[in-house]
């Protein structure tokens, strides 16, 4: 096996739930190394105590739990896995839960022997304010993030729209945009069509594995709390799990260099003159990228 990738996550878990899957493949990914997990955006204890709690029911104690900037946004949904976590104490994590997780980001990046992956699957003010703070991460890290809606959006419509993840907070994602780092993104043109359904969704409700009885409980609780119907018989929208597939391959993925501009009311434009990105614009193999997820997931 070639070496390990050395990654950061910096997500929003417990607002939409495929989070909570991303998280579970990419512990299930032995191409990666996880160096740190951080929580963005909202209120980030309560985000960071899903992952303490996940990394405890998978015994990855030793990954450290990073606690982000708290943030608002009219745009910001519910805490719909409070549920999961309504009596767990991160104080009695076993493993090193740092309180600043900005911090956090930067000193595992700064201090690594080689190139981070930044893994990010939330909207992105803990890495605006890193940018800030030590500007130079840009050029020991790369990122990789399931942002934007460039020729489609949700479920596959061929109308754009300012997607969540860029829309929640603008100004760090232009920041993160501009900053002289590699990028490779999944928008909405790819990840916004992945779930599973059918048998494929069934072996992983099968599955007895701790940490995928722990993401199925999860999905239960997001389902009542939002009212949800498809628990029964599919996932929903797994968008997530498609940033962390890029941080170690492309192989179902129709990949473009496009020039990324974020505008100010959240949209991801094409733009000749603006950064160039490396973009996820379209499958090879979306069935054969289903069936990759369910055996990471389930084996």
């Amino acid at each position: 096996m070639k070496k390990k990738i050395p990654v950061i996550l910096d997500t929003d878990i417990g607002t939409d739930i495929d989070d909570t899957w991303a998280l579970a493949m990419m512990l299930k990914c032995p191409e990666l190394d996880v160096k740190l997990i951080v929580s963005d955006t909202g209120d980030t204890l309560y985000r960071a105590r899903i992952i303490a709690r996940l990394l405890e029911v998978v015994g990855r104690t030793d990954i450290p739990v990073g606690i982000g900037m708290p943030s608002s946004s009219p745009r910001l949904s519910g805490n719909n896995q409070a549920e999961w976590v309504k009596d767990y104490d991160i104080k009695k994590f076993p493993g090193t839960v740092h309180q600043d997780g900005v911090k956090a980001i930067i000193d595992t990046i700064m201090n690594a022997e080689e190139p981070v992956t930044l893994i990010c699957i939330g909207p992105v003010p803990n890495i605006g304010a890193a940018l800030d703070r030590e500007p130079q991460i840009a050029h020991k890290a790369r990122f990789v993030g399931m942002h934007g809606s460039i020729r489609k959006g949700h479920n596959g419509v061929a109308k754009v729209e300012a997607e969540y993840n860029v829309v929640c907070h603008v100004p760090a994602c232009q920041k993160v945009f501009q900053a002289p780092w590699d990028m490779t993104i999944t928008p909405l043109d790819t990840c916004g069509i992945v779930r599973l359904v059918g048998p494929k969704y069934q072996a992983i409700r099968a599955c007895k594995d701790p940490l995928i009885r722990a993401v199925i409980e999860n999905y239960r609780l997001w389902s009542i709390a939002l009212k949800h119907p498809d628990f029964e018989t599919k996932s929903s929208i797994l968008f997530d799990t498609v940033a962390i597939y890029l941080a170690f391959s492309e192989q179902f993925l129709v990949m473009e260099k496009l020039g990324i501009r974020v505008t100010d009311d959240g949209f991801t434009v094409i733009d000749d003159q603006a950064k160039k990105i490396n973009c996820a614009m379209d499958w090879k193999n979306l069935s054969a990228f289903e069936d990759f997820l369910v055996n990471r997931l389930v084996f």
